[in-house]
């Protein structure tokens, strides 16, 4: 097995336990995560977010969390690989939850295809209802997220025609 043992002491497996791979390097995380949900849950860790894809192939976890500020991958760049092998078929499929560090990281989960996503700092209650929310096929997206913006349907989104008739407005 790889550098992403479980760094929780072992626990009885039971049938129907998720198992949920954490990729982040600060240890408080990984305390909060396996804290919340870690007596329903088997929570494996890895430090780094280029250890990920290996220890899904591994692991084929039911879930993965991945910090925004890993080490030498961020969760960004993770969630990005992981979907992209996951459409390729060389990773099983799998919901990926980032745990972000300001509502308006948000952006970033989308544009990454991350599943779902959470704005730390994190509580129990939250980390538990999310995580199974996840696990039951829904999703949980904190934070504000930039919708596209369409160009002037009466204009074609000429930007500079909507200045110039403004300015002519004003000068009538």
């Amino acid at each position: 097995m790889g550098p992403w043992r479980v760094t929780a002491p072992a626990r009885a497996t039971i049938d129907g336990v998720s198992e949920v791979l954490l990729a982040t390097d600060a240890d408080w995380i990984y305390d909060e995560v396996d804290a919340a949900i870690g007596g329903a849950h088997r929570v494996y860790r890895v430090r780094e977010g280029a250890q990920v894809a290996a220890a899904c192939e591994e692991l084929i976890p039911d879930l993965i969390v991945l910090d925004l500020q890993i080490g030498n991958m961020g969760g960004m760049a993770a969630t990005m690989l992981l979907k992209q092998e996951m459409r390729a078929d060389r990773l099983d499929t799998a919901p990926v939850m980032m745990l972000l560090d300001r509502e308006v990281d948000a952006w970033l989960a989308e544009q990454g295809e991350a599943d779902a996503w959470m704005v730390k700092p994190l509580d129990s209650f939250r980390l538990r209802r999310a995580v199974q929310t996840v696990l039951d096929g829904g999703s949980v997206q904190e934070g504000p997220v930039a919708e596209a913006l369409e160009p002037d349907a009466g204009t074609g989104g000429d930007d500079q025609a909507d200045t110039d008739d403004a300015a002519a407005a004003a000068d009538a």
